[in-house]
This record gives structure tokens, C-alpha cells and sequence, in this order.
């Protein structure tokens, strides 16, 4: 079976565009949560207690612990107070005292999240040694968090980024107001395009990275929610910079939320195929809710979610514990060992001759994984594959992200 695959629609049930009505959007989007409310404990499952290191978000450490218990009470709080409002007007409750309610009860959220979860510094640095090589120095390393992240969990995912990857990690945070405001939040962002502060704070960091002379690449990674707020900061970066300053920029998402990822190609009649940003991956366990909402609902819209997708079979949603453990999996040593269950599948490549000439692709360059027509898949042995027509790969093949593992660098390899 093939690894990477998707999960196609019915044509009639072709999404909205992006750039459509927000309302309609909106309201769509919460059609799309209720159709995929089957696999909402995918998000936590599988929980894997007895196997966690102190890096998992479900690790028995105080600092866990915290956050797991006040985004439980915070939820069951939030929802509550959703459902309270709607009563409050049906009783006739005075519109003066609903708007007070509201304030204190939406300030007391704000002061648990910002004391208790968030703290007040938005930029964290990975704190592992060992992770300013100088032949790294010319690369900017960015991660941005998902839902319900705090602070301690923030700082878990960047040290675990770090020693996947051996560079210094810059996270920006994304910071939580509980699980249910966030998933507001995320419908908000994706919907109307709300710009919130740390997308603001991201754009200016990667900007200023793209700008830098001294800076010949830049890495960002994101997850959940983090899709959609670097989906946002691309089509801005679209806008403003040139395109030699973009191609220095790599992405690479897991459990991506965004409804939408562009990459224009630089020129309609141009082979190879060159797109404006240098490289993007998306990675996806195959039964987390949070992909299905993102990445793989939206994918086989034609030129909509530009970028590879690897999809392993299995559910959540965590980023260390359910992304990186398995799929960029650390020794005792903090070395990512040479051999994963995810990384060793295998994939069945064949050719797409229609969508070779329906997209004007160069067949000694690109090739496309079926059944996935309008995902690109950078040719590691052309001449292998040409004379055979279609062979068995592994997944680490095509991975440009597992080429990074270790601090190791990819060779040159054509952008998507």
C-alpha cells in the first residue's frame, strides 16, 4: 500500500477559495470541524505514557503536568461560559451585566494564560549545546507552536528540534488562551486572514533573515495552527520580497491547520518547474483530526496547497510526541537513529502521463506520486526510474527534511 497518498472528495464537494466570502468560510470551517469530530481523540491518542521522555508533551514533569491540568480546566470553563451567554440572554439578563460578565470573564482567562502557561517573553532560543556549528552559522532556523502550546512545551519542541536537526532553533510564540479560543482563534486566522501578533513577529523575523547578506538560508518550521499563521506570512513575504531573496526560504509543517499553502511557479512555460520559495514539505499522521481539518482536506485542490506530503499512517497530534518521536526518532545519545518504521516504508512511484502534459512537467526532473497529481516530487535518480518506469522507494528518499537530521546538510536538489 502506498504511503503517501490522499484523501479525495467528491468534485461537487470542492472547497470554497480561500479568498471567498470569510463568513461563508467560517461557517464552512465549522461544518468541516463537526465532519471530522469522529477523530477528536485522535489529537491525544495514542497517549503512550510509559514510553514519553522528558522532551513529550505528556512526560510526568511538573512543568507538563501544569499545563495539561490548566488547559483541561481552561476548556471546561471556556466551554461552559460559551454555552452561559446564550442563557443569560434568553433569561433576560440586563445587556449592562452580560458585557461585565464578559469582561471579567474573559480578563481571568487572559491573566491564568499569561501567568500560568505563557509567560512574557514571545521569542524563545533553544537552550542544547553544540548547536552553533560555524558551517550552520549562514542558516536561520524558526519554529512556530500549534494550539494549547505554553511556554514549557514551547521550549520542549525547540530543544527537540534542535538535537533532530543540530542547529539553534528560534521559536516564536503562539501563544495559548485555552484549547476552545484557540480553536477560535484558528478559525478566526483562517478565515478572514486576522493577522494576530505573532504572526505579526514572524513576518519581521523572516523578513529581516531573507533581507540579511549574511544569511543564505532560512528554515522555518510549523505545526497546527502554526501552518495557518506561516501560510500568512508566505503570502505577504509573496508580496514583498524578490523572488532570488525567497528561494533562500525553506517550510516544512506537521499536522498543518492552514486551509491553503502558495507557491507560485516563477514562470508558466519555465523546465524544471521553479517555484518562488525554495522547498516545502507537510508531514501528516493519517488519522489526526487537527490534519484532516488542514492539509489533507485541502491538498487535492489543484494549485492550492503547494508543497510534498508525506502521510503516516496513524493518529496524533503532539508535536514531539506523535511527530518527531516517530518520524525523526532520538537515541539515547540525542542523535536521530538511521532507522524509523516512517522513514523506512516504502512508496510505489509511477508515472502520470496526463498530468505530465495537462502541467508541461520536464519527465527528467520531476515526477508525480499518484494518486496525488498536483504534488511534485523532486527526482532523486532519474535515470533508475526512467528505465523502469516505476519502482519502490523509501520515504527517507524524498525526505529533504531527513537529509538536516544530525546537523548533515541536503545536497542541491530542485525546489517545489
Amino acid at each position: 500500500m502506498s504511503l503517501i497518498r490522499l484523501f479525495r472528495r467528491d468534485p461537487s464537494s470542492t472547497p470554497l477559495p480561500y479568498t471567498a466570502s470569510p463568513l461563508l468560510l467560517f461557517f464552512r470551517d465549522i461544518l468541516l470541524v463537526l465532519r471530522y469530530s469522529w477523530a477528536l481523540p485522535g489529537i491525544l491518542l495514542p497517549l503512550r505514557l510509559g514510553h514519553t521522555t522528558p522532551l513529550d508533551e505528556l512526560y510526568l514533569s511538573f512543568g507538563s503536568l501544569v499545563s495539561f491540568l490548566l488547559q483541561i480546566l481552561l476548556t471546561i470553563a471556556q466551554i461552559a461560559f460559551l454555552v452561559s451567554i446564550p442563557l443569560m440572554i434568553i433569561f433576560q439578563i440586563p445587556a449592562f451585566w452580560i458585557f461585565v460578565y464578559i469582561a471579567i470573564a474573559v480578563g481571568l482567562n487572559y491573566a491564568v494564560c499569561m501567568l500560568a502557561l505563557n509567560g512574557f517573553e514571545r521569542i524563545l532560543v533553544s537552550n542544547v549545546p553544540g548547536t552553533t556549528q560555524q558551517s550552520h552559522g549562514r542558516e536561520c532556523w524558526f519554529f512556530i507552536n500549534g494550539v494549547a502550546n505554553s511556554k514549557h512545551w514551547l521550549q520542549n519542541n525547540i530543544d527537540q528540534l534542535a538535537y533532530t536537526f543540530g542547529r539553534k532553533i528560534t521559536g516564536i510564540h503562539n501563544c495559548t488562551a485555552g484549547l476552545v479560543f484557540d480553536l477560535i482563534e484558528c478559525l478566526i486566522q483562517r478565515c478572514f486572514s486576522y493577522a494576530t501578533g505573532d504572526i505579526r513577529s514572524a513576518y519581521h523575523l523572516l523578513k529581516r533573515e531573507l533581507l540579511n547578506p549574511n544569511c543564505d538560508k532560512v528554515v522555518i518550521i510549523l505545526h497546527s495552527q502554526g501552518g495557518i499563521e506561516g501560510g500568512l506570512v508566505i503570502d505577504w513575504l509573496l508580496d514583498e520580497l524578490p523572488q532570488d531573496l525567497l528561494h533562500k526560504l525553506e517550510v516544512y509543517t506537521f499536522g498543518n491547520a492552514a486551509n491553503h499553502f502558495n507557491n507560485p511557479r516563477q514562470s508558466s512555460t519555465c523546465q524544471p518547474i521553479v517555484r518562488s520559495i525554495g522547498h516545502i514539505e507537510h508531514y501528516a499522521n493519517s488519522q489526526d483530526p487537527v490534519s484532516h481539518l488542514g492539509v489533507l482536506d485541502f491538498t487535492n485542490v489543484p494549485n492550492r496547497y503547494i508543497g510534498r506530503l508525506f502521510i503516516r499512517p496513524g493518529s496524533g497530534h503532539m508535536m514531539n510526541q506523535h511527530y518527531l518521536d516517530t518520524m525523526f526518532t532520538l537515541g539515547p545519545d540525542h542523535r536521530v537513529l538511521e532507522s524509523n518504521a516512517f522513514m523506512d516504508m516504502e512508496v510505489d512511484m509511477k508515472w502520470s502521463e496526463s498530468d505530465r502534459l495537462l502541467n508541461g512537467r520536464d519527465e527528467s526532473r520531476e515526477m508525480t506520486l499518484l494518486p496525488m497529481p498536483n504534488i511534485e516530487i523532486a527526482n532523486p535518480q532519474a535515470g533508475s526510474l526512467l528505465s523502469n518506469g516505476s519502482q519502490v522507494w523509501h520515504v527517507k528518499d524524498f525526505s529533504r527534511l531527513w537529509q538536516y537530521r544530525n546537523g548533515g546538510t541536503p545536497g542541491r536538489a530542485p525546489g517545489i
